[in-house]
């Protein structure tokens, strides 16, 4: 059973369809609507601050949820993807994004609706990443459009990750 705590009378609130992982870690003011998924090893912590998760959001495996006390927020949409070991820190991150493995976007960034940030990127904190944008490096820069293929990733990996919790056996 994934570990859940309360911190300063703040329990999270876990929609009753979301899937987590045995040992998952939600703690704190953490808000996830229906269809989430929290993977293996991932911590989704609102100790410091407020994080909300739209629908169909998945957390991946060994990934950080986070924020800053009295700076930042952390605000997923719907249908985002936060990849392998990714840490995604008090940033607003629109619907249908997809941030890669090991990525890292810091406080008070904004990732737009339809975009990706590739696996190893660094988002600085305060950028703004364009609509429908694929963005890469260190610091990360944006590469080009956001084409049909990458367009299907996006989409159909939340779809990928909800299937997969169907697989998973005690």
């Amino acid at each position: 059973m994934a570990l859940i705590k309360s911190v300063k009378g703040k329990r999270p609130e876990i929609h009753s369809s979301c899937w987590l992982a045995d040992n998952a870690t939600i703690v704190g003011d953490v808000k996830m609507a229906a269809n989430c998924n929290v993977w293996f090893n991932a911590v989704v912590r609102g100790d410091v601050c407020t994080i909300e998760m739209g629908e169909n959001c998945n957390i991946q495996d060994g990934a950080v949820i986070h924020g800053t006390l009295n700076l930042s927020k952390t605000v997923l949409g719907k249908n985002v993807s936060i990849g392998h070991n990714a840490i995604v820190h008090g940033c607003i991150i629109e619907d249908n994004v997809l941030i890669g493995m090991g990525a890292i976007v810091m406080d008070n960034a904004v990732i737009k609706s339809g975009s990706m940030i590739a696996a190893g990127a660094v988002v600085l904190a305060n950028t703004v990443v364009e609509e429908n944008s694929l963005y890469a490096g260190t610091p990360a820069r944006k590469v080009k459009d956001i084409d049909e293929k990458l367009k299907t990733v996006i989409e159909k990996t939340p779809e990928h990750y909800k299937m997969y919790t169907s697989w998973i056996e005690d």
